[in-house]
Parts: C-alpha cells; sequence; structure tokens
C-alpha cells in the first residue's frame, strides 16, 4: 500500500543529497516551495507525470520513490 510518508522521505533525501532546494524541485515540475514541503512531509502526492519527472532528474526508479523497493 502507497505510504505518503516514505515518498516524502525518500524525495527529501535525494533532494538533500543533490544538494538541491525546495525552490529549484518547486521549479523542475512547476508548483510551489510550499508544495514540495507538503511531498516531503507526507501531507500530499503528486501526479504522474511529476513522479516521472522526479525519477527522471534524480535518477531513480518509481518503485524506489513509491517505496515499493529498497533499490534505486
Amino acid at each position: 500500500m502507497f505510504d505518503p510518508k516514505i515518498f516524502g522521505q525518500r524525495l527529501l533525501g535525494l533532494r538533500k543529497e543533490e544538494g538541491v532546494t525546495q525552490a529549484q524541485i518547486a521549479k523542475l515540475l512547476d508548483v510551489t516551495p510550499t508544495q514540495i514541503s507538503d511531498l516531503e512531509n507526507g501531507k500530499t502526492t503528486t501526479t504522474m507525470a511529476r513522479l516521472w519527472i522526479l525519477c527522471e532528474y534524480f535518477h531513480v526508479s518509481a518503485d524506489y520513490l513509491l517505496g515499493r523497493s529498497d533499490q534505486r
């Protein structure tokens, strides 16, 4: 079952590893930095299109971001 908190933790971890800000990711996804904060805190989810963009940007699988696999 999908857990938005796992998605948020993984997004936060990847963002920090890459040294990018919430504002930079927000611009990439065409959303506000507050929306990125909400994603990272498990308060909201995103679209499939934005999930794909995040996977491409961070070079990880959707399964990793969604918590279905620990393998990036």
